[in-house]
C-alpha cells in the first residue's frame, strides 16, 4: 500500500510538472502572438496617421536597421558563430513557412495584377478588394519579418540575462552571509516580491522590444532589463532566509 502510494504522488508530481510546462509554453506563445499582432496593428496606424508618405518603406527601412545592428554590432555569439547569419536565416524561414510555403505569396502575385476587361470570375472580384489594402498586407509581411529578426536577437541576447544573474547572485549570497553572521533581520515581503518580479522583466523585455514601432538598437533595451533582473536576483538571494 505504501508503495502504490508513493508511484501514486510520483505521478501527480509528474504531470504537474508537465502541465506547468506545457502551460508556460502555451503563455510564451500567446505573448509572442499578441507582440506579433500589436506591431502589425502599431504599423497600420502609422501608415495611416503618423508616416503616410512613407508606407511601405517604414517597415522596410526598419528591418534593413535590424539587420544593420547585427552586420554592425552583434560579430560573436555563445550561441552560433555567426549571429546576424542565424538572424537573417529564421527571418528567412519565418518568410517561407508563412507565406510561401502557405502559398499566401502566389495568391497575392495571382490577384495583385489589374484583370482585363473582359476577364470574368472572382479575380476581378478579389483585385477590387485587394487594391485598397495591398500596401498595408505587404507591411504586414514586412513586420513579419522585422519580428522574426527581433526574436532571433533576443534569443542571442539572453546569455547576457544570465552572465549578469551569476554576478548578482554571489553578491547576493555574499549578503546573505553578512547579514546572518551580523544577526540582521530578516524581510520576507521584500524576498517574495523581489522573486515574484524576476521573471515578468524578462518577459517585459522581449514583448517591448518585439512591439517597438520604430528602431532602437537591441542593447538599449536589453541592457537596462538585465540589470533589473540582476537586481532582483541579488535582492531575493540577499533577503534569503538565513537558517534553512
Amino acid at each position: 500500500m505504501a508503495e502504490a502510494a508513493a508511484d501514486s504522488r510520483r505521478r501527480v508530481a509528474q504531470e504537474g510538472a508537465i502541465s506547468k510546462g506545457l502551460t508556460a509554453a502555451a503563455k510564451l506563445v500567446q505573448w509572442l502572438l499578441f507582440s506579433l499582432l500589436f506591431s502589425i496593428v502599431v504599423e497600420w496606424a502609422g501608415m495611416v496617421l503618423w508616416w503616410p508618405d512613407q508606407g511601405i518603406d517604414h517597415s522596410r527601412a526598419m528591418l534593413a536597421r535590424e539587420i544593420g545592428y547585427l552586420d554592425s554590432d552583434f560579430r560573436r555569439s555563445i550561441l552560433t558563430s555567426d549571429p546576424a547569419r542565424f538572424a537573417k536565416r529564421f527571418a528567412d524561414n519565418t518568410y517561407h513557412y508563412l507565406f510561401e510555403v502557405t502559398r499566401f505569396v502566389d495568391f497575392i502575385r495571382w490577384v495583385s495584377p489589374p484583370p482585363a476587361s473582359s476577364e470574368r470570375g472572382v479575380r476581378p472580384t478579389l483585385h477590387r478588394v485587394y487594391r485598397p489594402i495591398s500596401e498595408f498586407v505587404i507591411a504586414m509581411m514586412q513586420v513579419t519579418q522585422l519580428f522574426a529578426v527581433r526574436l532571433a536577437i533576443l534569443t542571442l541576447a539572453m546569455p547576457i540575462f544570465l552572465l549578469f544573474s551569476l554576478v548578482a547572485l554571489v553578491d547576493g549570497l555574499v549578503q546573505r552571509d553578512l547579514r546572518r553572521w551580523g544577526g540582521g533581520r530578516e524581510s520576507s515581503f521584500v524576498y517574495h516580491y523581489a522573486k515574484k518580479a524576476a521573471l515578468p522583466l524578462v518577459v517585459l523585455t522581449w514583448v517591448i522590444y518585439l512591439a517597438l514601432p520604430f528602431s532602437l538598437h537591441p542593447s538599449i533595451v536589453v541592457i537596462p532589463f538585465a540589470t533589473l533582473f540582476a537586481l532582483t536576483v541579488a535582492v531575493t538571494a540577499s533577503t534569503f532566509k538565513k537558517y534553512l
